[in-house]
């Protein structure tokens, strides 16, 4: 597997992967403001496990375009992150939500890696989960810490 470069993702991928991390950042500016501080711990938590949701959904939708990738394993973690988020936003205080919600983005980043590893994503998709991983961590603590 050859190293991973922004400069092959597609633009539309590009533009939507980092647009997508304005809500994080949206909400973590108001945590540290101290802005609705309420309002922005339950937005920055369910847009997380939507967005952990999603991650998790792309190995389903794998499945859907290679019927001979299904198992177990594959559509049983494709529903984990949904389970995670669920879990994280619904149930639990924002301190160890948040903990959850990072640990759950390492996690399906370290399964997509393996993945692409096995060749079942292409090289341009892990440039980008991995840039996207590291800033949606990178919100998540701050906002840890904001709430801590």
């Amino acid at each position: 597997m050859s190293a991973f470069s922004l400069r092959e993702v597609p633009r539309p991928a590009l533009w939507l992967g980092f647009g997508g991390l304005l809500p994080f950042y949206g909400c973590v500016f108001a945590l540290w403001n101290g802005d609705a501080e309420a309002a922005a711990t339950a937005v920055l938590l369910n847009y997380a496990a939507t967005i952990l949701a999603f991650l998790g959904a792309v190995h389903w939708g794998r499945v859907l375009a290679d019927p001979a990738q299904q198992s177990w394993n594959v559509l049983g973690w494709s529903v984990a992150p949904a389970l995670l988020g669920w879990l994280a936003a619904t149930w639990m205080e924002p301190a160890p939500a948040f903990i959850l919600l990072i640990v759950g983005f390492w996690a399906a980043f370290a399964v997509d890696l393996r993945a692409a590893a096995e060749g079942r994503f292409p090289l341009w998709y892990m440039a980008l989960r991995r840039a996207l991983s590291a800033l949606v961590v990178l919100a998540l603590a701050l906002a840890l810490t904001a709430v801590w």
